[in-house]
């Protein structure tokens, strides 16, 4: 069975020493690299395409939430879970919508990234107990990505997969990604339904 790979971006060697002890206990996980910043996440992100992401929220160059919102455009598949040591109600909503799969505070990551991490390997969304709260105190708007305005917009144009594909120079599976996340966002099943709901919310104004 392939491992699963993984990258880690923190500001903090000490940080990024203990993910890597944590990881390296575990047969199935395979560090790819490292990232002391952003950018760096950013660009390693794009260069290697990990299965995995480990994102500090808050980074030097670019945060873990910007950082989110631009590898998801470009690999809608690499799942990714963010480390924090506090975050507001409205940075926790935006880093969702942009499509972090979890987010877990750093006090506790010895004893929950572990789990985490085989939680949003397994499709599902992972978010720390101590961040529910937060959460709620925030209803977070709905964000979509460029790439995902613009497949949005065809759709509502009556363009089919193959068509988006074409036209937006990527592969059909990307655009059936692109669309599985609009649809995640937007609580729907399907394109009419994504369609009624983003010309309600005046999302594509």
């Amino acid at each position: 069975m392939s491992k699963v790979r993984i990258l880690i971006a923190d500001d903090h060697a000490i940080v990024r020493m203990g993910v890597k002890l944590l990881l390296s206990a575990e047969k199935e996980f395979q560090i790819i690299g490292e990232a002391e910043d952003g950018l760096g996440a950013l660009e390693m992100s794009l260069k290697a395409e990990p299965d995995l992401i480990i994102l500090d929220l808050m980074m030097p160059k670019m945060n873990g939430v910007d950082v989110t919102r631009k590898v998801k455009e470009k690999l809608p598949d690499a799942k990714i879970v963010l480390l924090t040591s506090f975050a507001t109600a409205e940075g926790l909503a935006q880093a969702l919508q942009y499509g972090a799969n979890g987010i877990v505070l750093k006090s506790s990551a010895e004893v929950e990234l572990i789990p985490a991490i085989r939680t949003v390997l397994s499709g599902k969304r992972h978010l720390s107990v101590g961040l529910k709260g937060q959460l709620k105190l925030s209803l977070p708007t709905i964000v979509l990505t460029e790439r995902q305005e613009c497949i949005l917009r065809s759709v509502m144009e009556g363009r089919s997969n193959a068509d988006i594909a074409r036209h937006q120079g990527i592969a059909e599976i990307t655009v059936k990604n692109h669309l599985a996340a609009i649809f995640n966002k937007l609580s729907v099943s399907n394109r009419s339904e994504a369609v009624a709901v983003a010309m309600k919310k005046h999302l594509l104004e």
